[in-house]
């Protein structure tokens, strides 16, 4: 009889003793889905793709983005991947691209709807800076910047683009 009510107090406790794990992706939810670029120059497309894998454990950004043909350039395509991840209560990417480009970010969400992804600095390197942010609407904006070797703070605009979810 003792040890059946042990067995029940035991069952009885476990659930309070089990601490409930908080989402570390819960600021970047805004980001899951399919998303379309709008408002690009003429024979410009792009699309991207957040979503979470390995059973809620990473994020994953696809994206492409195709230029057509001009007389300064030949047509050409931009394939890249990014795997997003809680590392210690903080969140990482890591970004490959069909250039050969790697890229290790660090994630800030102090700001709501806003991710900002920054690369750490390195004196023989640029340093990297990638922004989205939900506007109203439904839009979403992203931002990509670039701080040349020897001044990590010194970012310059180089791309920019708005999308909506398809």
């Amino acid at each position: 009889m003792r040890r059946g009510i042990v067995f029940a107090l035991v069952l009885t406790a476990a659930p309070f003793g089990v601490r409930a794990e908080a989402d570390p992706f819960a600021p970047l939810r805004f980001l899951l889905g399919d998303w379309q670029a709008v408002d690009v120059p003429a024979g410009e497309t792009g699309a991207f793709t957040f979503k979470l894998a390995v059973q809620d454990r990473v994020i994953v950004r696809t994206n492409e983005a195709s230029y057509a043909a001009t007389s300064g350039r030949p047509a050409s395509r931009h394939d890249d991947l990014m795997v997003i991840y809680s590392e210690n209560a903080a969140l990482k990417a890591e970004y490959f691209d069909n250039e050969g480009h790697v890229i290790r970010y660090v994630v800030d969400t102090r700001v709501p709807n806003v991710v900002t992804f920054v690369s750490d600095p390195n004196a023989r390197e640029p340093r990297y800076r990638l922004t989205y942010r939900a506007e109203p609407g439904g839009t979403l904006v992203g931002s990509f910047e670039v701080a040349p070797p020897g001044a990590p703070d010194a970012f310059k605009p180089y791309l920019s683009w708005k999308a909506r979810k398809r």
